[in-house]
């Protein structure tokens, strides 16, 4: 027998708490000690792991639940399945801790998505982040946040999950004002103007947006703005500070964002101001190297101006927990923690300015709640929002720990994402720990260049979105989208794209298929008959293919590049198989393997359809509806065969459309 016996001396920190090692258990054991008012670090790992709490009492937080412990409580958490602790009471809170590793179990809960087993089961609030409405969108934009959000919502919601695709008009920006003042009309109508131009735009791209908030015309916007701030402000972390500013030497303007350009302060590259599009890293202007007006020739000058500050630097260790959480990649990771390397970053989070929404505090007269911590309210907004209109309590000033939150930004957000936003949440809310992923994308280079208007350099969603068009639109976004490292868009290989992938490959293995189903079986789908090894193999191809594709989508591995080069990969496997089985197809003797053959590939074609929904929602339709009304609303857990005597109309079908001969217009890709 072994017997172990609580004992604090061999207690050492881990994971936040103190933990101590009880050998020859024939699995991972050891005591835990939680003091009152600690909270363990979250974390997952690879065993499956079991607390069996015998003094105290707390509460333990998974998947986003929140559980209470007492003695006698016993808690088993599943591999990779994220956990915490919390001592909310007066004495100790002890635990003995059994953990071990059960392979099989893994790889399940891997494969079911890992730190989030209840996935499935909670409200899932997908956003994209909120357009400046300064202008349109184009490819850059499209290929970004925005098809990346509807393909991840409509995925989830065959899978069951409860997903919602959240964005707006980011109306109070200071590049709403640059834009107003080019065009000498105030910003409000900009705003208007440009956020009617998005919304369209978006439609066009069959992106389906089920909350689109318009922050300037939100009724209670503004007041729920104000609320939210006052609840910072309420923390003692936000205050009015003097801190060194600059402004114009000529025009006295207080320069920010797009009126002023230098140095960056953490990679020394060309920056504009606030935040570096290169690092990802912030400046808070006065710290930029050699600074450059926009609104004047004369050097700025630096002074310093009263406005509400919150002391970032304080917060790295509540940022680091919440990166523990959910899903992070590891580049948002590192910019965290060089942020937080510099040792002091005092970000101003109101700024001087006409447009916007002031704070109902005093103390920073002129100025209005900076637009990007502004965001972080926005988002709780548009829950709310939503909510109203399905039905729901969802509360902005009240956010639910079983809320999920899913973040799809290109990395210049990424500070304002993954590293202001958890801290000014946890001053608003401390009692919140709210559970984000976060995927970003790079930088959608245009033939080799940045998108950009005032080089008229661009190609706006408006020019090349028809409805015979944004299929392919919409693939070849999805098999070039910058996820991990810039990439770019070139005309010549989107037109090969659709020529040779979409066109010469779908398309015409289709219409081949459905010219055999209709000269062989009647223009009905048959019954296999007699399977080979070779079918066999097949059929099983396009299983890692179906599973392949599910991880591809999934909130863990989600990447539309991947999922894209799959779908492609459904197509060629299956014209492979139809070369090789075609040598055999009209023997008489091999009619029985022939028709097998026939229905794998009409089951490989039903799959198309039904994989092919996230990306390519109208092919999709047409397909199913051409091989009998496929069902597209579920994910399907099996590659399956067409039910037999299925009408089967392929052979005439045309699924996709090159750009017409008078492409690009006149005048360029600009609008």
């Amino acid at each position: 027998m072994n017997v172990s016996v609580f004992s604090t001396e061999e207690l050492h920190q881990a994971f936040g708490i103190e933990m101590s090692s009880v050998e020859k258990m024939g699995a991972g054991a050891g005591w835990g000690r939680v003091a009152p008012g600690v909270t363990s670090d979250p974390h997952q790992h690879d065993e499956i792991e079991m607390f069996v709490v015998v003094a105290g009492t707390g509460w333990v937080a998974f998947d986003g639940r929140r559980v209470r412990v007492e003695p006698g409580t016993v808690c088993q958490f599943e591999p990779f399945e994220t956990h915490v602790i919390e001592n909310d009471g007066d004495v100790d809170l002890v635990f003995f801790d059994l953990y071990w590793r059960d392979p099989a179990r893994a790889a399940e809960s891997a494969a079911a998505g890992g730190t989030r087993r209840r996935f499935h089961e909670r409200p899932v609030f997908v956003f994209s982040t909120p357009p400046t409405p300064n202008g349109d969108l184009h490819l850059g934009h499209l290929s970004g946040p925005y098809l990346g959000a509807d393909a991840y919502v409509r995925f989830q919601r065959m899978r069951g999950t409860q997903a919602w695709h959240l964005t707006g008009s980011d109306d109070f920006q200071s590049y709403v004002v640059d834009r107003a003042r080019r065009e000498e009309r105030d910003p409000a109508r900009t705003a208007e103007h440009y956020s009617a131009e998005i919304a369209a735009t978006l439609r066009l791209m069959d992106i389906e947006v089920d909350q689109y908030t318009v922050t300037n015309q939100d009724p209670d916007y503004r007041e729920g703005l104000r609320g939210y701030f006052s609840k910072l402000v309420g923390s003692g972390a936000v205050t009015v500070q003097e801190t060194a500013a600059l402004v114009d030497a000529e025009t006295d303007a207080y320069l920010y964002e797009v009126d002023v350009a230098g140095g960056c302060p953490g990679c020394g590259g060309a920056t504009s101001g606030n935040i570096c599009e290169e690092c990802g890293e912030p400046n808070t202007c006065a710290d930029l190297a050699d600074p450059r007006s926009g609104r004047s020739d004369a050097p700025p000058e630096q002074r310093r101006l009263p406005r509400f500050v919150l002391p970032l630097h304080e917060f790295g260790g509540e940022v680091a927990d919440h990166h523990r959480l959910g899903r992070v990649p590891a580049r948002l990771r590192a910019l965290a923690e060089r942020v937080f390397a510099r040792g002091r970053l005092d970000i101003p989070v109101t700024h001087p300015s006409d447009w916007g929404v002031p704070p109902a505090e005093s103390g920073a007269a002129g100025q209005v709640i900076w637009v990007w911590p502004e965001m972080s309210y926005g988002f709780l907004h548009g829950i709310e929002a939503l909510g109203g209109r399905l039905g729901r309590t969802w509360q902005a000033a009240a956010p639910e720990q079983d809320w999920k939150f899913v973040h799809f930004f290109g990395y210049d957000n990424s500070f304002y994402h993954a590293v202001l936003y958890p801290a000014l949440y946890r001053l608003a809310h401390p009692r919140w720990n709210p559970d984000i992923d976060y995927h970003v994308n790079e930088f959608y280079l245009l033939e080799g260049g940045k998108f950009s208007t005032s080089r008229r350099h661009a190609i706006w969603g408006k020019q090349i979105l028809r409805p015979e068009t944004v299929d392919a639109v919409r693939y070849h976004l999805a098999l070039t989208r910058p996820e991990e490292r810039r990439t770019n868009f070139e005309l010549a290989a989107y037109t090969e794209t659709v020529q040779r992938v979409l066109v010469d490959g779908w398309q015409g293995w289709l219409n081949d298929l459905g010219a055999r189903v209709a000269g062989q079986y009647g223009g009905t789908a048959p019954d296999a008959g007699v399977w080979t090894p070779e079918h066999t193999a097949f059929l099983n191809r396009l299983g890692i293919r179906l599973a392949a594709l599910a991880d591809s989508y999934g909130q863990d591995g989600f990447s539309l590049n991947r999922a894209a080069a799959e779908l492609d990969g459904i197509v060629a496997d299956t014209r492979r198989f139809a070369e090789a089985e075609a040598r055999t197809a009209q023997l008489a003797g091999w009619k029985d393997e022939a028709r097998t053959a026939v229905a794998l590939e009409l089951a490989a074609a039903q799959l198309l359809a039904r994989a092919a929904v996230p990306v390519m929602p109208r092919f999709a339709a047409r397909l199913a509806e051409a091989l009998g009304k496929a069902d597209l609303a579920s994910w399907p857990a099996q590659v399956e065969l067409v039910t037999p005597g299925t009408r089967i109309d392929l052979e005439q079908q045309s699924y996709f459309a090159a750009l017409p001969s008078d492409w690009p217009p006149a005048g360029g890709v600009q609008a």
